[in-house]
């Protein structure tokens, strides 16, 4: 069997095991398992979850470098998760985001080991939870405060994006927002607020912000909820928002925006309430690091095309707090967070060669 097909069929496994945000046990555990059984050192789980082991390496005093992938979905548990095998594609809810990049952690240790590499650094695997939603990268936050600023850095595996490297980490805020009124009868009461309405003209309110196309800045209702009944003027209603801008500049002023609309929004009869649920600070490492320059190099050698490239993911975390970090992806692929996701086969093996050349390489500078 072929490292591509190992690291396959593993990923598949993973994928059966519901893993969604906050719920991610299950799959932890399964992780664990695997990492004792390749009698990795230091094995252990947090108190949130996180997955960690230890590939010991030569120098002792070496810095260490941290491999993570992260363990949660975007699906709950009610989503079917069949999967399906085709000639050239792997079709599952969650396969590739990040089932792949789960099971990649393990394609390095295979690769290094069946090669005989000893590396100088000690490497660190991680299988974290908390990146996806409303997780609000508490696993990632948990292991950066594990480690501390004095490693050589993180490499981020996700199991689609094969070719892109992300350097720069998109800061995202997030609101639940909530509209209140008395609520009542739509007939014998109309004229009287409805929270529904409030909340909807609210939202219009909020979307027609004009947002810069450069530095690209976003904003997205995602979920809205109220009401009890067709003629019922809803008591309550609620929105969750994201926000999210390349720059912490421009989504700093988008949030004083989007804040001053929501103070002045209630009136008599309304209260409008807003809550941050979710904060993922903005960080970047510049195109020279030596990090993004070898993950550069390890891609062109694979053929691909290296592009750089900025996202909200769990190195947002590290490079938050001036740690170099990059995320490097495994295949190729589409339909992500839907239930028909997909990975593409082939090119599995030029993301597995690629990360761990990666790995091998990282810190030569520090000899």
């Amino acid at each position: 069997m072929t490292l591509t097909d190992k690291v396959l069929e593993l990923a598949m496994q993973i994928q059966q095991i519901p893993a969604p945000t906050f719920a991610e046990g299950p799959r932890a555990e399964f992780v664990r398992d695997l990492f004792l059984k390749e009698k990795l050192k230091d094995v252990s789980m947090d108190s949130l979850g996180n997955v960690f082991a230890r590939l010991p390496g030569k120098q002792k005093k070496a810095k260490e470098l941290i491999v993570s992938a992260h363990l949660d979905t975007v699906f709950p548990p009610s989503i079917n998760l069949q999967s399906r095998r085709e000639a050239r594609r792997v079709i599952a809810p969650g396969i590739g985001d990040n089932s792949l990049g789960v099971a990649a952690l393990f394609g390095i240790l295979w690769s290094l080991r069946e090669r005989e590499i000893v590396l100088r650094q000690d490497v660190w695997f991680v299988a974290n939870v908390g990146e996806e939603g409303l997780g609000d990268l508490r696993g990632m936050r948990g292991v950066v405060e594990r480690f501390g600023a004095d490693v050589l850095g993180y490499l981020a595996l996700e199991g689609l994006a094969l070719g892109h490297v992300y350097h720069r980490a998109i800061g995202v805020k997030r609101y639940r927002i909530t509209a209140k009124t008395r609520g009542g009868h739509s007939w014998s009461d109309y004229g009287q607020p409805s929270a529904v309405h409030e909340l909807a003209a609210l939202v219009t309110q909020l979307t027609s912000i004009r947002l810069p196309q450069e530095p690209r800045t976003t904003m997205n209702v995602g979920t809205i909820l109220g009401g009890t009944g067709i003629n019922v003027l809803a008591a309550e209603a609620k929105c969750e928002l994201d926000l999210r801008s390349e720059d912490p500049a421009m989504l700093a002023k988008l949030v004083h925006q989007v804040e001053d609309v929501l103070v002045k929004a209630g009136r008599k009869g309304v209260k409008i309430m807003a809550e941050v649920i979710g904060e993922r600070p903005a960080g970047e490492i510049p195109i020279e690091h030596e990090m993004v320059q070898l993950a550069v190099r390890c891609t062109q050698e694979q053929g691909l095309e290296a592009i750089l490239t900025a996202g909200s993911t769990d190195a947002n975390i590290p490079l938050s707090e001036g740690i170099p970090a990059v995320v490097m992806g495994i295949t190729t692929g589409g339909g992500a967070h839907t239930v028909n996701e997909f990975i593409d086969v082939p090119p599995i093996e030029k993301g597995l060669e690629g990360v761990v050349r990666f790995v091998e390489r990282v810190g030569e500078s520090e000899k």
